[in-house]
């Protein structure tokens, strides 16, 4: 149940974004924002107003073009930011961050003590890697038509158009 108390903390104020960090989510953040690394030049743009930009594209859905110029960074600043916390982890540093304070909060131990999986789950993981299926064009043989053919491949795969396609199902002459 909402109390006044609750409205408090969650009401957004003021000149920003509702999406905008507050000072106690900043100051839980801001330990785990990786340092600019010496020898270059100095970081120019302010890493919460970067942090701000990339929550406001995530709870707004909006496109990077799209990305208000008067409070943020410059789109291309963002992405770069984005990006690079995607490549050195740092997003999954936070997300284990607040999940293990999350936990602690509720009462419960820092890290999970049991899992619970069901058959379909090990069914699945005993056959392999995932497939997808795709719907790929092959040439009928002997005819000028072609043929769509569900072709199921490992996710994952890169091979796409470069590896040898299957072969078509259509017989080509008396059986």
């Amino acid at each position: 149940m909402w109390t006044e108390e609750h409205r408090r903390i969650y009401r957004r104020e003021g000149a920003g974004y509702p999406s905008d960090l507050r000072d106690a989510e900043w100051a839980r953040l801001a330990p785990l924002i990786p340092e600019a690394l010496p020898g270059g030049r100095p970081r120019k743009p302010d890493m919460r107003a970067a942090i701000n930009a990339i929550l406001y594209l995530l709870r707004t859905g909006c496109r990077w073009r799209y990305l208000p110029r008067d409070s943020f960074p410059p789109r291309s600043t963002v992405y770069n930011i984005f990006r690079k916390f995607q490549r050195e982890g740092v997003w999954e540093a936070i997300w284990a961050e607040l999940h293990t304070a999350l936990r602690e909060r509720t009462g419960r131990e820092a890290s999970p003590s049991a899992a619970v999986l069901d058959s379909q789950s090990v069914k699945s993981a005993e056959k392999g890697a995932v497939t997808t299926a795709r719907w790929i064009m092959t040439p009928a043989s002997g005819s000028r038509a072609a043929k769509s053919t569900l072709w199921s491949t490992v996710k994952g795969c890169r091979c796409g158009a470069s590896s040898t396609r299957p072969k078509s199902r259509i017989a080509t002459g008396p059986a």
